[in-house]
């Protein structure tokens, strides 16, 4: 039996709940097929809990500091508080019915299963047959990649999956990768009472954030008795009640669990995308600036490779909608595309780094500061180490790019995305009034870096 729909939504990620219910609301029948958990990853396995443990982190860390500012305090760190608020308040423990019930909601269909694309404007779920008869859209999410690493596969290794759900703290933790995902979890588990250590192929951390970031990132977690291990990769894991790795160069560490945190994939083949004539072989589906991927398919989120960011589903989401629903709507500009990750001090970034910059044949132009040097950083005293470098372009006299490491980093990359995205011109963001004492203050210390 075939059934006929308007839309057909595979996935039900962030993004893809967004653009089906803006169909569903806009009078269109809708179909959504998800075969895990409506939401995706972002609220069950990553954004939100994480940043409950983040919260919790960054609290251990600031009562530790209360010795060198005001006084005296005992730490006790106690996971079960963390553990609990994921499960009753994050995750609801891991059931998605307010989700799904939302959704439906808006007059859409949930159906549960993994949706394939068998023809072109057809998508089968187990012996269910859906034609859509204005389109297709894709919003599959990824899953972790696992690296062809000797002895690993088959171990009983982590990803953010397992750790999220995690009730105990282990002793120890060897963390596979040093990029956001990795560098938040290292901080969050070894504040609570683990010895970690974080091992990266590339020559430093958060190898595709500016140098300068990765310096003090790294200083910050050398610093909390973190060991980093950059520039050898793995060879080999070896699993035996506890997990052993070797490093290329011969070292061997050994942690009571492997937290695999080197990135995300998609299985194109499993969607059935060969169909509509897109490579099954890609890592990505290349759209244009309506989210269009083929005729009567649209992709949105992780898998069109312009970021791994709810953010980025959800931006995406709206355009896709509109394009449906034959709106003169918005097409996607990335150029002001901000990326945070929560470790303390935070990293947040928006648009282009340097190297990026002078890749784009941009005349580049580049200031940077300390936080420390700033007058709220003074204030701030431990805890304060970090830098904001902004990127411009010297012909154009716009910035470009930007990159903050400092506490609430995320917040202050705020305004630098404005700038970014407006192109502001660098001679008007010098006329503006930041308020004092304050951390974004020090952006006005960076564009007096610039020069003229």
């Amino acid at each position: 039996m075939v059934d006929e729909v308007d839309v057909v939504v595979i996935g039900m990620g962030p993004g893809g709940e967004d653009v089906a219910a803006r169909l569903a609301g806009a009078g269109l029948s809708v179909v959504a097929v998800e075969s895990r958990l409506v939401g995706g990853e972002c609220p069950y396995f990553a954004c939100v809990p994480t940043k409950m443990m983040v919260r919790a982190t960054d609290a251990l860390g600031e009562a530790r500091r209360v010795p060198e500012l005001a006084g005296r305090a005992e730490v006790h760190p106690d996971w079960t508080p963390v553990a609990d608020r994921i499960r009753d308040e994050a995750t609801t423990d891991w059931d998605d019915e307010i989700a799904a019930r939302r959704f439906e909601r808006t007059g859409g269909r949930l159906v549960r299963g993994v949706g394939r694309i068998s023809a072109p404007g057809e998508v089968t779920v187990g012996d269910q047959v859906f034609r859509a008869r204005r389109g297709i859209v894709l919003n599959p999410g990824t899953d972790p990649a696992v690296p062809p690493i000797d002895g690993l596969a088959g171990s009983p290794f982590w990803t953010n999956r397992e750790a999220v759900p995690s009730r105990e703290v282990p002793e120890s933790l060897l963390v596979l990768g040093g990029g956001p995902v990795g560098l938040e979890f290292a901080q969050v588990f070894a504040r609570f009472g683990s010895s970690v250590a974080v091992l990266e192929a590339q020559p430093r951390l958060l190898p595709n954030s500016e140098p300068e970031a990765s310096e003090v990132i790294t200083a910050a977690l050398l610093a909390e008795g973190i060991q980093v291990r950059t520039g050898n990769g793995v060879e080999h894991v070896k699993h035996d009640g506890q997990f052993e790795v070797q490093l290329a160069g011969g070292d061997r560490l050994t942690g009571q669990r492997l937290l695999v945190a080197t990135g995300r994939r998609t299985d194109l083949r499993a969607l059935g995308v060969g169909a509509v004539g897109l490579d099954e072989q890609s890592r990505t589906i290349p759209v244009d600036e309506r989210m269009r991927a083929a005729e009567g398919v649209w992709a949105i989120g992780d898998v069109t490779g312009r970021g791994a960011f709810t953010h980025t589903s959800m931006y995406q989401a709206r355009i896709a909608a509109a394009d449906i629903l034959g709106q003169d709507g918005e097409t996607a500009d990335y150029r002001a595309m901000p990326a945070v990750t929560f470790t303390d001090p935070e990293v947040a970034s928006v648009g282009l780094t340097e190297a990026q910059a002078e890749d784009a044949g941009i005349s580049v132009r580049t200031g940077s500061t300390r936080i420390q040097d700033s007058t709220r950083g003074w204030i701030h005293k431990v805890g304060n180490a970090g830098i904001i470098k902004l990127v411009a372009d010297a012909e154009r006299d716009v910035l470009v790019g930007a990159t903050v490491v400092a506490p609430a980093g995320g917040e202050i990359i705020g305004a630098l995305a404005v700038a970014v995205h407006a192109e502001v011109p660098v001679s008007r963001l010098r006329r503006m009034i930041f308020a004092y004492p304050t951390f974004h203050r020090a952006i006005e210390s960076a564009l007096a870096d610039l020069g003229t």
